[in-house]
């Protein structure tokens, strides 16, 4: 039974989305507002976080920063009855796994959640030993990215991916490929959630010039290395 950590502060939505996923074997711990989710969050054990936008005490953005830095491989969705392009990308740029603009069926809550976990706990890093990747140490084990001496945390999705990245290296991935392999899916958000990730992948190796993420737009993309440089 999956724990979902669920902060809805409209007593009526919530309470009805809290039922309703119940009713589907989910364990539901409902706060009110992003303070009481934040205190639920750092005393208990969560599966996936549900979190509505605009809330008070503590929006649901600022509540996904927190989380994400206590505990980067909880995958979170964002509620909100805002449509705005900028608020998709806020999302995005956290680290969100889906975007929900009100009303929606709770059907579609539902189903997100069941495809979220069902990718997360499929894609899973292999547990190897350090890789070298050029000039850098990747730890897939404490996802860690090292480089002189100085280290990168990386979020579980980013460990998957680079690791994606590296077993494919120096040839063109398809994007629908990539995105259904590491994402589960190629819909127009998983594309968009890929982008932010890759971009920030491209800052993690810029150090190394001999390290490039080459992108053929409406085709796909290379990891490219120049092997002389690997160690």
């Amino acid at each position: 039974m999956a724990h979902v950590l669920l902060a809805e502060d409209d007593f009526d939505f919530g309470s009805i989305l809290k039922q309703y996923l119940e009713i589907h074997e989910y364990q539901v711990t409902w706060a009110k507002d992003g303070k009481e989710a934040w205190d639920f969050f750092t005393k208990n054990t969560f599966d996936i976080c549900v979190f509505d936008v605009m809330m008070p005490k503590m929006d649901g953005f600022s509540l996904a920063e927190k989380v994400v830095k206590s505990n980067p491989e909880v995958p979170f969705v964002f509620l909100t009855a805002k449509k705005l392009k900028e608020d998709r990308i806020t999302g995005l740029k956290l680290g969100a796994d889906d975007y929900i603009v009100k009303p929606f069926e709770a059907d579609i809550l539902v189903l997100r959640l069941k495809n979220i976990l069902k990718r997360t706990q499929r894609v899973q890093p292999k547990k190897e030993a350090l890789s070298q990747i050029g000039a850098y140490e990747f730890d897939s084990i404490n996802h860690k990215l090292l480089f002189n001496g100085e280290e990168q945390r990386l979020t579980e999705k980013e460990t998957v991916l680079i690791q994606y990245l590296y077993q494919h290296k120096n040839i063109m991935i398809k994007r629908e490929d990539l995105l259904k392999d590491v994402w589960g899916n190629d819909d127009f958000f998983s594309g968009r959630s890929m982008d932010v990730f890759i971009s920030r992948l491209r800052k993690y190796f810029k150090q190394d010039s001999n390290i490039a993420i080459e992108s053929v737009r409406g085709v796909g993309l290379t990891f490219k290395i120049n092997l002389p440089a690997e160690r």
